[in-house]
């Protein structure tokens, strides 16, 4: 058992290392007929995606803990705990997080892109933030960028 940044405690084996942070998924579009999917994620400042174009899926993000600003179709929101942020499919969006980390929880409707964060994950041994010295090798990027891209339908911008 591990203790989070607010502190709960909780179960390692249901995490997944992603980017500097982890995340788990509390409930697979497998279990929904592919209706969404949700997914609680603890990120570091820095280690955010690009702006990017989803062609099949909206996403719904409410954060826990932190501040993101949010650039969404041209306009910016910053939220804070407790509120949250619809970013519609086709409308290009991205967010910067404003404070040392964030905890949110991610709504992707239609399910499915899960499976590219598990995919481009590894278990957790510990749920402490560890951002990246720097991105990942150019080699990395281009396999993940095609991924998403063929696979998932998002498009970096």
């Amino acid at each position: 058992m591990y203790t989070t940044m607010d502190n709960d405690v909780l179960n390692v084996a249901d995490y997944r290392s992603y980017q500097g942070g982890y995340f788990r998924v509390l409930v697979n579009s497998s279990e929904t007929g592919g209706a969404f999917s949700l997914l609680e994620m603890t990120l570091p400042k820095g280690v955010e995606p690009p702006p990017h174009i989803h062609a099949n899926e909206d996403e719904t993000f409410f954060l826990l803990e932190g501040q993101i600003k949010f650039f969404i179709g041209g306009k910016e929101t910053t939220a804070s705990a407790g509120e949250a942020v619809f970013a519609p499919r086709t409308i290009k969006h991205h967010f910067a997080i404003q404070t040392d980390a964030a905890k949110f929880l991610s709504l992707i409707t239609p399910g499915g892109l899960q499976d590219y964060f598990i995919e481009f994950s590894e278990p957790a041994r510990n749920l402490e933030l560890t951002p990246p010295a720097g991105p990942p090798p150019a080699d990395i990027i281009e396999i993940m960028t095609e991924r998403i891209s063929s696979r998932y339908g998002v498009q970096f911008i």
